[in-house]
């Protein structure tokens, strides 16, 4: 097997199968593994080194036996190596996919054509050439059908449908990874692990100007319902994460906490409202209500009057109808 394939194919093939089964074992990201870790690329290196060598030395010991061989065993050595080298099993191939005549038979195939004494040959198209031919012929008729009969998706039409299924992919994504947070993202987390990270986070950076119960010392009040830069989950994770008010209000924090942290703190954050503080510091800003919590009261105080109203109604009805009514 060693004298059928020569050595030029051998190393070559063999060093890309090892490095094939290091890149796919070895996790290295986006760039290859013998380009982000220098140690990989010294043991390709090593192993290149080492296929060149055997086959150095195997080289080496066969000429040392080839020397010990009588005339006519080297004579037999030189023709079977010859022979193998010479891959005429891929010689034929390509013979009969030119589909040329010998030299020996051109003579079958030449012209009437004489020009200057140069000759035409009335050779066959190349097999290879005629078999594509085909197959272009029979996928232009598939192409035709599917495309121009069948109305099947253009390129334009495949980009916006796997456009679309991608978006779709990117969203369900962001659902489960809340490290992808951002200010049009975010949403109140109300898991119990969110808002101990973010009592954590807010016990750590927050309660020296807010102190720990929200009830605000240099900075502001969180209990109360008067906001400065707005109260909902996307204000207060904007104001977090780009500061307050310019030279007066928090800093920035969006270097220190990750988008994840702050949309936990901001979380944590709101779980202060109604609270009552043991020192709390004056309101500051605006009246700022939730609209969905005022429309929801709005609609239960609504329903609470009209049940007061039928109450009052079925009362009066009793009272004006005559007893022997009722007891009838």
């Amino acid at each position: 097997m060693r004298n059928l394939i020569p050595s030029w194919i051998r190393v070559p093939v063999l060093f890309f199968i090892v490095l094939g089964t290091v890149e796919f074992f070895v996790d290295s990201g986006n760039q290859p593994a013998f380009v982000k870790y220098p140690a990989v690329l010294l043991f390709l290196l090593l192993v290149l080194f080492i296929l060149i060598s055997i086959e150095g030395i195997v080289g080496s010991l066969e000429n040392v036996m080839f020397q010990k061989l009588d005339p006519e065993a080297k004579a037999k050595f030189i023709a079977d190596r010859n022979k193998s080298v010479q891959l005429d099993w891929l010689k034929k191939t390509y013979i009969k996919l030119l589909g040329s005549k010998p030299i020996e038979q051109e003579a079958e195939i030449i012209l009437d054509h004489n020009y200057d004494g140069i000759k035409e040959l009335d050779n066959d198209l190349p097999p290879w050439w005629k078999y594509a031919f085909y197959i272009s012929i029979v996928f232009a008729v598939v192409y035709l059908l599917r495309f121009e009969v069948f109305s099947g998706q253009n390129q334009i039409e495949e980009f916006d449908t796997e456009l679309a299924e991608a978006q779709v992919a990117i969203e369900a994504y962001k659902k489960t990874a809340k490290g992808l947070v951002d200010v049009n993202t975010v949403t109140q987390l109300t898991e119990t692990a969110d808002l101990a990270a973010g009592k954590n986070i807010f016990n750590t950076n927050c309660v020296a100007c807010h102190m720990a119960d929200g009830g605000g010392g240099i900075g502001p009040n969180l209990t109360d319902n008067h906001w400065i830069l707005g109260g909902d989950i996307k204000s207060i994770f904007h104001t977090v994460s780009e500061g307050g008010r310019s030279g007066k209000g928090m800093i920035a924090w969006k270097a220190q906490l990750k988008p994840l942290e702050i949309a936990q703190v901001a979380s944590y954050v709101m779980t202060f409202q109604g609270t009552t503080p043991a020192n709390p510091k004056a309101a500051e800003g605006d009246i700022i209500v939730d609209p969905n919590a005022a429309t929801e009261g709005a609609e239960a105080t609504t329903e609470e009057t009209q049940e007061t109203t039928e109450t009052q109604i079925d009362t009066t009805l009793q009272a004006e109808t005559p007893a022997e009514a009722i007891n009838e």
